[in-house]
């Protein structure tokens, strides 16, 4: 198929050009791309992502949780927080040798990138000084690092990156003006000042959110405007469909439609033309079919590996044999 110029593309998207004199996109542009007819949309992604990307290439990331459960914060989707009764156990830090022996694990079955998350509103110096030590084993076999550690105080991240970290992972999680409907111990403008400090050390950043939490398509676009609105745009969008467990506030939600799924994971594409856009969590709910459309509209990472945090995932050998029908290679 020959490639759109982006030109082409923009007259064939009306009223959804950028500011002329900064990368911003209002609210309501985004979302004239999610009212989009939804083969449209799907065929103005893909030829967005061709312009950027080997459409035949993805990459692979694998998630370990190196301290799990016991989270002061009370987001209203996570099964580890301490305010909800969802069976997830406290558990303490894993130690080095540990991490270092599944990040082998991983590599050696195809991962590029090592992610490590634990389950703190933010670290305290100690264990930024522990996590240092884990990113540098990792770092030392030849894998990118990317950590998840909640909110950082002034100077963590410079440590971090000092340590090997390649990037920090912080997602806005949902729309800005429904964010504390969803969370009551902090704020969006708290996930902002991270994000600053995070670009400020130099680091990569990894920032995404979560659709299917009861939402409007409005919303959607909220989110993903303020995403695309970051200066400079993540280098990693994690799109999660949320996995709804029994406990937490959100374990009735109603179940989102999976073309509005892809939709969101192509008005992503459109609006990061040069980002990874990566399939996230609930993905071990997701029939091929949709896997293979979420492809087809932009997404070009996802999670590799039987478990994400506390959540499940698809086997590698399952993904292997999707990739291989959809005669996708890793990056």
């Amino acid at each position: 198929m020959a490639h759109i110029a982006p030109i082409a593309l923009r007259q064939a998207m009306p009223n959804t050009e950028p500011h002329p004199t900064a990368a911003y996109w209002r609210k309501c542009q985004v979302e004239e791309l999610f009212n989009l007819p939804f083969l449209d949309l799907v065929f103005q992604a893909a030829s967005v992502h061709r312009q950027n990307f080997d459409a035949q290439k993805i990459q692979l990331s694998t998630l370990l949780s190196i301290k799990t459960g016991g989270c002061s914060e009370d987001c209203e989707y996570c099964p580890q927080s301490a305010h909800y009764h969802t069976g997830v156990e406290k558990s303490e830090m894993l130690d080095v040798a540990e991490v270092v022996e599944k990040a082998k694990i991983a590599q050696s079955r195809g991962a590029s990138r090592f992610c490590m998350g634990a389950a703190w509103r933010g670290p305290k110096p100690t264990d930024v000084a522990l996590v240092s030590e884990m990113v540098r084993a990792v770092k030392s076999l030849g894998l990118e690092t990317c950590g998840t550690f909640g909110l950082l105080e002034d100077g963590m991240a410079e440590d971090l990156k000092q340590a090997g970290l390649d990037y920090y992972n912080h997602n806005l999680d949902t729309d800005p003006e429904r964010y504390n409907d969803i969370i009551h111990t902090r704020r969006h403008e708290d996930r902002m000042d991270t994000l600053g400090k995070i670009r400020q050390a130099g680091l990569k950043v990894c920032c995404g959110g979560i659709v299917g939490m009861n939402e409007t398509r409005a919303e959607r676009a909220g989110l993903i405007a303020s995403l695309a609105n970051l200066d400079p745009q993540p280098e990693s969008v994690p799109i999660n469909q949320l996995v709804r467990t029994e406990g937490t506030p959100l374990e009735n939600a109603e179940d989102l439609d999976w073309t509005e799924f892809v939709r969101t994971i192509a008005v992503a594409r459109i609006t990061m033309p040069h980002s990874l856009v990566r399939l996230s969590a609930g993905r071990s709910d997701m029939p091929e079919s949709v896997q293979a459309m979420c492809f087809l509209a932009g997404a070009n990472s996802i999670f590799y590996g039987d478990k994400l945090l506390t959540s499940g995932n698809p086997a590698e050998d399952t993904d292997r044999l999707l990739m291989e029908k959809l005669d996708l290679s890793a990056m």
